[in-house]
């Protein structure tokens, strides 16, 4: 069993509203990486976890999910699909350059740190 699987529902629940919490705070024009909304959230090295989670939003959710995308800039969502295609249209319509499936990080990514204070 892994130690996702044991956790309690209420850790499970506070889990997903620290994960939801700090996605709701990226701005519009800017992205993150799995591992980064993970560690935003307080939730240590749990990409995977995040995007499992992400792809269970309920349908209509508010939340930005399209601003969450790979480490190196790559979009995991491929071109083609649905989802694939709001989330390139999504990121497009805030000024996000999408080019050859990846986003410039150095451009587009999102560091908190850099704005506060």
């Amino acid at each position: 069993m892994s130690g996702a699987a044991r956790l309690s529902a209420e850790d499970a629940e506070a889990r997903r509203t620290a994960l939801y919490t700090a996605l709701g705070q990226v701005p519009e024009g800017k992205v993150v990486s799995y591992g980064q909304l993970a560690d935003l959230a307080g939730l240590g090295r749990a990409a995977r976890w995040v995007g499992r989670t992400l792809g269970q939003l309920p349908q209509g959710s508010r939340l930005p999910w399209h601003r969450v995308i790979g480490a190196s800039g790559r979009l995991s969502l491929q071109p083609g699909t649905p989802s694939g295609d709001e989330q390139r249209a999504r990121l497009r319509a805030e000024g996000v350059n999408v080019a050859n499936n990846r986003v410039d990080m150095l451009r587009h990514g999102w560091r908190p740190m850099e704005h506060s204070g």
